[in-house]
């Protein structure tokens, strides 16, 4: 080490010439240099000149240009075919037969719909299937006997294609409900074609009280209703350019129902016992929900076979009531996947019991599945509701992530203590931005 520092600088310049004095002393020095000065703009440019998205995907190119040994590089599947998301916020309103007078008339439903979109509304569930007959014309209920008339509008023109067509010029969603499941009354034509497709109580009696009136049921278990409602709904399917369709908790059966002819002979071939009296025995209520469970299945795979892209909508009341007095085991048909969105009939005047209900556990593990609702009661013609209890109760569904829909249109304006104008004002602060659906049509 040197014992001068204050000549160390002059020996540093003398042996930095005595390097320059040589060529090849020289070039070695200017390649050393020239690197260093490389590496270094090299550290420093990505800092100042890549944001990190691009880093991103100069790392995304340099793997996909590295492929693993053996396997080929694929390439991302287009998105052109691919379903829509399955967890779309729903803002729906069913269309009941109440409202057959708005949608016949063309230019009714057009100021319907119109206004609808204009309030951020995005889905609507028009009634198809009510009372033994379908709101279009249909060969397979005219071949079962059951329909000897075609619903019209009021300018002749098929309703459901009229509001498929006006329900897509307004961005909606549309998905033709088919209200009445295995309901049917009991002088309608179809009950009466087919006695046999009718199921029964233990005493013998072939009705139930519902909020629909009195009425029989067809029997689910039985072959020929099941293909008389899987055909009725591939007709829709494939007849018009619908965007799902769906079922409600009248897909179902009351849980007294089942002591027929030919679902006793069918539980007895397959359990070898005889069916319980107790229509709350465990096991006879397990294996008719499992009944309805499977067939559902199959109209869900048969309607993803005609068009794979339609939505399979259910809107049951809450599982414990919809599984032990209906039969109706709505969450078993999520987890097998049949299901592609759930709106939970929530009927209640009482914003803790509603809250309660949408609290549910089994509503939390569907919502991270698919697309999941709250129905919302916005009024009867016997029974109106106030436009701040829908307020509340839309309030707290939206708090916990779901959506809504209302039943049925014409409470929405027409049953209330506040004018049309003020509940309109209403839905369109709580719905002050839109949140539009997307259908992938095939």
């Amino acid at each position: 080490m040197f014992r001068n520092w204050q000549k160390f600088p002059q020996y540093l310049w003398k042996s930095f010439w005595q390097i320059l004095r040589s060529r090849k002393r020289f070039l070695s020095f200017l390649f050393i240099v020239t690197f260093a000065t490389t590496l270094l703009l090299h550290s420093f440019v990505p800092v100042f000149l890549v944001n990190d998205q691009a880093i991103a995907q100069t790392k995304t190119q340099i793997k996909l240009l590295v492929p693993q040994l053996n396997k080929p590089v694929i390439p991302p599947s287009p998105t052109i075919n691919q379903p829509p998301d399955k967890r779309q916020e729903i803002r729906g309103v069913w269309l009941t037969s109440n409202d057959f007078r708005m949608f016949s008339d063309r230019k009714q439903l057009g100021e319907a719909l119109q206004q609808l979109k204009q309030l951020n509304f995005n889905t609507i569930y028009p009634v198809v299937w009510n009372s033994g007959y379908v709101m279009y014309p249909s060969d397979v209920a005219k071949e079962a006997g059951g329909q000897p008339f075609v619903y019209r509008g009021s300018e002749g023109q098929d309703i459901v294609a009229d509001i498929i067509t006006q329900g897509h010029q307004n961005n909606l969603l549309v998905m033709p409900w088919y209200e009445f499941g295995f309901m049917a009354p009991q002088m309608s034509e179809l009950a009466v074609a087919h006695p046999d497709w009718l199921t029964q109580q233990r005493n013998g009696d072939k009705t139930s009280i519902t909020a629909a009136g009195e009425v029989a049921w067809l029997n689910p278990f039985h072959p020929e209703v099941q293909k008389f409602l899987t055909n009725l709904v591939l007709e829709a399917v494939s007849n018009y350019d619908l965007d799902g369709i769906q079922f409600d908790d009248h897909t179902s059966l009351p849980k007294t129902f089942g002591y027929d002819r030919y679902t006793l002979n069918l539980y007895r071939q397959e359990t070898k016992k005889e069916a319980p009296a107790d229509v709350n025995n465990p096991a006879w209520v397990r294996w008719r929900a499992n009944k309805i469970t499977a067939f559902m299945a199959r109209l869900s795979k048969a309607v993803k076979q005609r068009k794979p892209n339609v939505v399979f909508s259910v809107s049951p009341n809450y599982h414990d009531f919809a599984y032990r007095q209906q039969l109706q085991d709505w969450l078993v048909w999520v987890r097998q996947g049949f299901v592609d969105e759930l709106i939970v009939q929530v009927y209640r005047s009482n914003i803790d019991d509603f809250r309660s209900q949408v609290s549910r556990p089994e509503i939390a593990e569907v919502q991270n599945k698919i697309s999941t609702g709250i129905a919302i009661l916005s009024g009867l013609r016997n029974s109106n509701v106030p436009m701040s209890r829908v307020y509340s109760q839309v309030i707290t569904a939206r708090e916990r992530g779901l959506g809504v829909s209302f039943f049925y249109y014409k409470s929405l304006w027409g049953y209330g203590p506040e004018s049309a104008s003020d509940r309109q004002k209403e839905i369109q602060y709580l719905f002050r931005s839109p949140a539009p659906r997307f259908a992938n049509r095939s």
